[in-house]
C-alpha cells in the first residue's frame, strides 16, 4: 500500500517523533498500512488520509494506540467516531448512487 504524500512525515509528527530511525519509520509504516486498511474496512471503502478531516484524524489516533501497545483499546474508546465514519461514508455513496440514477 502506497502511503499518501506527506503521512509519514504528519504522523511522526503527531507522534512526537524528532529522531531520525529507519526501521522505526519502516515500523510505523507498516502501523500506518494497517491502520488505513482497518479504517476502510470500517468505512466500507477508500477514504482520503491526504486531508485534514476524521480519516486522518482517526487515523493519526489508531497509531497513537498501535505505537503504545493498546491498539485493544482503541475500537472502543473510538466507537462513536468510527460508527459516526461509516454512517457519513453509507450517505456519502447513496446520494452518489442517488445522482447517477438521477443522469
Amino acid at each position: 500500500m502506497v502511503l499518501p504524500t506527506g503521512l509519514l512525515e504528519a504522523v511522526r509528527n503527531y507522534l512526537d517523533i524528532t529522531w531520525d530511525d529507519v526501521a522505526g519509520d519502516e515500523k510505523l509504516t507498516g502501523i500506518i498500512a494497517r491502520g488505513m486498511k482497518y479504517l476502510n474496512q470500517i468505512a466500507g471503502g477508500e477514504l482520503d488520509y491526504s486531508e485534514e478531516d476524521k480519516p486522518r484524524e482517526l487515523l493519526l489516533d489508531y497509531c497513537l494506540y498501535a505505537r503504545s501497545h493498546s491498539l485493544g483499546e482503541f475500537q472502543g474508546n473510538y466507537l462513536h467516531e468510527l460508527l459516526s465514519l461509516q454512517i457519513a461514508q453509507e450517505v456519502k455513496r447513496y446520494d452518489q448512487e442517488q445522482n447517477t440514477d438521477i443522469q
